[in-house]
């Protein structure tokens, strides 16, 4: 119990009182100048931050050429008001993000490989953990480290619409609804379901169209119709901001349709705030405000880009440009109620955490220090690696392997690398299981395991100084029962735009094929005789033709995390059914994909590409069999607006126990407008025991019946529907023989009506 406020008490200190009336006393008792100073990151020399931690990442910059590095993480203490400063920006991707310890988990596209809700809900819950963990103890020990606060700017919920975008790794894929689904799992988790108290601030990014090309961030123009906006780029927002309740929100760095992101009217005032209804506070990406007036022109000075930036709805300024608001207000451009409707936002965040309140009236203030990285947290890691790995290929059930084995050759850069396992925005694992270290775990006492790396990771062509080890894999493959190739990328070869402070972090990708050598040591391997079994370690699509055509077994087993090596031997010894579903396109080459500059969805992702793709959306094999029947769709005729309910019976008639991933996509068969080929509408992922048989049941809201017209307005219009329930998508790779795809209709009658 909080002790009661004395009278001479200010309000905003009262712990009882309503948290709007405490905001608005706490605004009303500051100067102009204090409530700048709230809004935008004061700069902060590195080496007055403690911790080896300091300046991670985007915080780091250099003001002018020659000068110390400067933080811009901060807004500054208000220390007669007991405003402490404050650090705004952590991230929590796939777990707290920084150099202090914590659980990495496989990255956001690998988890979405997963397609599992509740998986995603449980990894957000041990990750919040971790951060309120990590909170307190900073503060108790009194202690000013970055990385520490409680607003995390995650999930990326961008749509990955071309598998070159080098942050695709980032998100959960390129459909909306799985998008979206995933992203409220994880939003909920992050913040918790207190009545008052939020537990972190979850912030979904980038919003709302952006994904590459990465060296034109800055300064590129997506040029996007109303209904692209409306049918692709915006619904997982839309998702993650209504239903997850997402208290904060990042705009993305360029622009859309000649606007700003961080200044712009349509996205933060008339979507966001106007349509959707959010209450909370908008976070600008780091530097992103100077744009407005150094690139975009929509602002001829920082006076007037600050101006405008906040007047649209950005809050709160990751950078200093809002140190210009004071000569904004002078000048007529803004108002001191703009200024105080900020700062309510981003105070009312503050306040929502329990910062201001004594630590025993905030129930996750208890947490303690050694949830991080913990033993339950390590192995629920590793369960999400095991449920996001694909099996892509298993040619005469090569998989699964026998432990006993005489030998195994595990050849490949990243059968040992820690980086093929972290992916970007990481944090630091107390250890870490590499593919080989799994492998060698997992075996009998019995069996020989050989490593050799053959070529490095990014290697395009064999030089006489690699052709040793390129060589002796090919040798030691030749000795082996069965080589294991664990090959494709790490963030060396994909990731942000390339920072001079981390050399190691890649870009986008100009081809889809693995790298010359990886290329070429498959083939060597593969013509020793030895069976190969290859392991793809990636963020993204990987045409892998050669393989796909000569090679008898192939896993995806994206950048598994800290555990990493120990789910693909889990799959690979057989511990565990492989049913992880890709949730990205993989196409045959780069040829079948439009210039990556194109925003346009034409022949784009699943749902509009109309050529033949590698595997597609969806797709992923297992080691036992389903077989779906009793598909019943009801009612088979209903009125515009009405809900459809559809049901199938699925069953296990394989000769192991494992998940399957139902799925149900519909097709709009007499739209009058432009639609999607088809979309997924439905997914559960569900654990069978052989024999074992469930009846799955998807509801159809209207709005999931709905398309959006030439004027960007959603309506459901009368006609035909097309449902598919399976494993996979319709007309797509083996859905026909072995998925049991089963396929109905129902018609809606009545007249056009409009949707929400």
């Amino acid at each position: 119990m909080s002790k009661p406020r004395r009278t001479t008490d200010p309000l905003y200190r009262d712990a009882t009182a309503p948290i709007d009336d405490r905001v608005n006393d706490l605004i009303s008792r500051m100067t102009l100048e204090q409530k700048v100073s709230q809004l935008y990151n004061s700069a902060k020399p590195t080496e007055t931050a403690k911790g080896s931690g300091a300046c991670w990442g985007w915080g780091k910059r250099y003001l002018t050429p020659g000068a110390e590095p400067v933080c811009l993480c901060w807004t500054t203490a208000v220390e007669e008001l007991g405003i402490p400063a404050y650090e705004w920006w952590n991230e929590c991707l796939h777990g707290c993000s920084s150099s202090w310890t914590a659980t990495v988990f496989p990255q956001a596209i690998g988890m979405a490989a997963s397609w599992n809700v509740d998986l995603l809900h449980r990894v957000a819950v041990a990750i919040s953990d971790e951060a309120r963990a990590k909170h307190h103890e900073n503060l108790r020990s009194g202690a000013i480290e970055p990385h520490t606060g409680l607003t995390y700017w995650s999930p990326v919920i961008n749509i990955f619409r071309d598998p070159r975008w080098g942050r695709g790794q980032e998100t959960y894929g390129e459909d909306p609804y799985l998008t979206g689904r995933l992203g409220v799992a994880f939003v909920r988790g992050l913040q918790g379901d207190h009545p008052r108290y939020l537990k972190t601030v979850a912030t979904p990014k980038h919003l709302a169209v952006h994904s590459g090309p990465e060296k034109l961030r800055h300064i590129f123009d997506a040029r996007v119709s109303e209904r692209d906006l409306r049918e692709t780029y915006l619904p997982a927002f839309e998702t993650c901001i209504k239903e997850g309740q997402a208290a904060s929100a990042m705009p993305t760095y360029n622009m859309v349709n000649g606007e700003s992101c961080s200044a712009s009217k349509t996205l933060l005032t008339g979507i966001l705030r106007e349509e959707w209804g959010f209450g909370g506070y908008v976070v600008s990406d780091c530097d992103s405000i100077k744009n407005v007036h150094q690139f975009h022109g929509v602002a001829e000075t920082p006076v007037e880009a600050a101006a405008l930036a906040l007047q649209t709805g950005c809050d709160l300024n990751c950078g200093t440009t809002y140190r210009a608001l004071t000569e904004a207000l002078g000048k007529g451009l803004i108002s001191e109620r703009d200024i105080d409707q900020a700062l309510r936002r981003t105070l009312t965040g503050r306040f929502r955490l329990g910062m201001f309140d004594p630590p025993e009236m905030v129930p996750y203030a208890q947490i303690p220090a050694s949830v991080i990285d913990s033993q339950e947290h390590r192995e629920l890691a590793r369960e999400v690696a095991r449920q996001a790995i694909v099996l892509l290929k298993n040619e005469d059930s090569l998989l699964p392997l026998s432990r006993t084995l005489r030998s195994i050759a595990v050849i490949g850069p990243n059968a040992d690398s820690v980086d093929a396992l972290l992916g970007n925005y990481n944090g630091s694992p107390s250890s870490v299981v590499t593919v080989l270290e799994g492998i060698k775990r997992a075996v009998s006492p019995g069996t020989e395991v050989v490593h050799a790396a053959g070529c490095d990771l990014g290697a395009d062509a064999l030089t006489p100084d690699s052709l040793d080890h390129f060589n002796r894999a090919v040798a030691v493959a030749t000795q082996a029962d069965i080589a294991v190739l664990v090959l494709g990328l790490s963030t060396a070869l994909e990731g942000e735009e390339n920072q001079a402070w981390d050399s190691r972090i890649g870009d986008d990708r100009s081809r889809l094929d693995l790298p010359g050598v990886q290329a070429d040591l498959l083939k060597a391997v593969h013509a020793t005789g030895t069976p190969v079994v290859v392991v793809l370690m990636t963020g993204s699509a990987v045409a892998v033709n050669w393989a796909d055509q000569h090679v008898p077994a192939i896993l995806n087993a994206w950048y598994g995390g800290e555990e990493g090596g120990s789910a693909v031997a889990d799959v690979l010894f057989g511990d565990y059914s492989p049913a992880g579903r890709l949730p990205v396109t993989f196409y045959k080459s780069v040829d079948q994909l439009p210039p990556f500059t194109d925003y346009s969805m034409a022949n784009r992702t699943y749902r509009y590409f109309k050529g033949e793709p590698l595997y597609p959306f969806g797709y992923g094999l297992s080691y036992t069999e389903f077989r779906y029947s009793d598909l019943t769709v009801t009612p088979p005729q209903a009125q515009a607006g009405d809900d459809i309910t559809v049901g199938v019976t699925v069953q296990n008639v394989g000769g192991r126990a494992g998940d399957e991933v139902v799925q149900l996509y519909v097709a709009d068969a007499a739209a009058s407008h432009p639609v999607p080929i088809r979309s997924l509408q439905g997914f559960g992922r569900i654990h069978l025991n052989v024999g074992e048989q469930t009846m799955v049941q998807f509801v159809l809201t209207p709005r999931q019946m709905s398309l959006v017209d030439d004027l960007g307005r959603r309506v459901i219009e009368p006609g035909e529907f097309i449902v598919t329930v399976g494993g996979g998508q319709p007309d797509a790779l083996g859905t026909e023989e072995g998925r049991n795809l089963l396929t109905g209709s129902f018609k809606l009658t009545g007249k056009v009506i409009s949707v929400k």
